[in-house]
């Protein structure tokens, strides 16, 4: 592969914003090279932040994709991915152990150690969904760790963006919005599952909508508390924004790979660009 990066002549046409532009175009092939912009400090040796979607085609003609993206460092700034193909339209996935596993593999090469815990969040489920369908990936991670060896304990967490809860500050008498960090995960809250919506932006002249995380499976010893702040520290760590963003990180590198193999290159990408953000 060769590194490159095409840029939209209309998009460095403003002279007033050029130099801003540009500034922005260096960053993604700074990342796309393997570079790693900023960090955050998360002190829990061993893991492993996973982010998992899958990509459909709209008319259900060409395969579905599904992505992975995982975190290969303690202050998640640097990143693996993995890719396959299932049926049309098929939102369970089935290459779930080969995928995982080599991104398993990848963390150990990079580090001499395999991952003792691995949070992975889960985009595009349903609540419809969240029963045998999630629970098939789930049997299929623990017999993945079983079969390698790998001392892994792992959290299984369900991400949902288009959700109709809301929460509100009141300041005085007036509603606003919560700040970014902002949670809950009491009173409102589904029975059976342990979960909680997070607000990790800020919007001034909109209601912000928070995400919802919903924890299927989780051994991993963890605290709420602790994933909740893994959960919002991931949200800051998407280089193509200098901000925070809606869900995790990893989740919204998973979608971005999902779509660009699906809406346009259609192949496994090579090898060699497995361990760098090529897809930004």
């Amino acid at each position: 592969p060769i590194p490159s990066q095409v840029v939209n002549a209309k998009t460095i046409s403003n002279e007033k914003r050029v130099m801003s532009v540009v500034q922005k175009i260096i960053l993604q092939v700074n990342c796309k090279l393997g570079g790693e912009l900023w960090g955050s400090n998360i002190p829990i040796p061993q893991l492993m932040c996973v982010g998992v979607d899958v990509y459909h085609d709209k008319n259900q003609k060409k395969e579905s994709v599904v992505a992975m993206v995982a975190s290969m460092n303690s202050t998640m700034s640097a990143y693996a991915s993995a890719c396959g193909f299932q049926r049309p339209g098929q939102e369970i996935i089935d290459v779930m152990k080969v995928l995982l596993g080599k991104l398993v593999a990848k963390y150990k090469e990079a580090n001499g150690v395999a991952p003792t815990k691995i949070l992975l969040y889960r985009d595009g489920v349903g609540d419809g969904d969240i029963g045998s369908n999630v629970l098939h990936e789930v049997d299929c991670i623990e017999s993945l760790l079983e079969q390698t060896n790998v001392q892994a304990k792992f959290s299984f967490i369900v991400v949902q963006k288009r959700i109709n809860m809301r929460f509100f500050n009141l300041v005085g008498n007036r509603y606003t919005n919560p700040a970014p960090g902002s949670l809950l995960d009491h009173t409102i809250m589904k029975k059976g599952f342990l979960d909680f919506i997070l607000v990790s932006q800020f919007a001034s002249e909109t209601v912000v909508c928070p995400t919802h995380y919903i924890i299927v499976k989780d051994n991993t010893g963890l605290s709420l508390d602790h994933i909740q702040r893994i959960s919002y520290k991931l949200t800051h760590q998407y280089f193509n924004w200098s901000g925070t963003v809606k869900i995790p990180a990893p989740v919204q590198y998973a979608h971005k790979l999902a779509y660009q193999v699906g809406e346009n290159t259609n192949t496994i990408p090579d090898p060699q660009l497995m361990n760098k953000l090529f897809f930004l």
